[in-house]
């Protein structure tokens, strides 16, 4: 058999061998390339009282998806195994949860405690003292304006007072005032808790008139009568 038959029997049986590998081994690259869907469910609770957390966002960062708590704190989210969540809420530290790679349960739960994450603010100083012995003595040297010549005497001024009470119109509070003021001396009135004319009229009001029967029946108008 000539050579070159020989090399293309052979380079034709590499490339076939080499093939049937490379079909072998393909399902399992692609088994070990995809990773297992697992349901990642959890409560966030604050890490003093156990209370549920509300509105923490429950996020994975590499594939841009996430979810957040509800009212009691409950979240419910679909990660690969080998995913890292990363659990975030205002106020506390973040949280990350890492999935485990070879996880082979359809569902993984857990229970996240928040840490508080406090800010302190700087000092902030009402008064340029240092002590409050140093605040009671500025404070007691102060020296306040006289009354003679300032803003306050002069609001004070009778006549100008006088002027304001004469010229100033009624505004809408005022005019509240009267009307609220008005409706209840109507209502006493028509309880006779409030002067009106029959109050103040003595022959229509049925207590005089009842004094005077008493009167009458006493014999008090006789003896007048004999006296005279």
């Amino acid at each position: 058999m000539p050579d070159f038959l020989r090399l293309h029997r052979f380079s034709l049986f590499f490339t076939v061998a080499l093939l049937g590998l490379l079909f072998l081994a393909a399902p399992e690259a692609r088994a070990q390339g995809k990773r297992k869907v697992i349901q990642f469910t959890g409560i966030v609770a604050s890490g003093d009282s156990l209370l549920g957390v509300p509105g923490a966002s429950v996020y994975v960062p590499k594939a841009g998806r996430g979810t957040t708590s509800n009212a009691y704190g409950y979240f419910s989210l679909a990660v690969l195994a080998g995913d890292s969540v990363v659990i975030r809420s205002l106020g506390y530290t973040n949280q990350t949860i890492i999935i485990p790679a070879d996880y082979q349960r359809q569902s993984y739960s857990v229970i996240i405690t928040m840490q508080e994450d406090a800010t302190l603010l700087g000092e902030v100083r009402v008064f340029p003292y240092t002590t409050e012995r140093d605040f009671k003595k500025a404070f007691l040297a102060l020296r306040l304006p006289t009354e003679r010549g300032s803003a306050a005497a002069a609001n004070l001024n009778e006549e100008l007072m006088n002027r304001i009470f004469r010229t100033q119109p009624m505004g809408a509070v005022a005019n509240f005032r009267q009307a609220m003021s008005t409706q209840q001396y109507d209502y006493e009135r028509r309880q006779g808790m409030a002067p009106n004319q029959y109050t103040n009229n003595p022959l229509l009001n049925p207590f005089s008139w009842l004094q005077l029967i008493q009167q009458v029946k006493n014999g008090e108008f006789k003896k007048k009568n004999n006296d005279d």
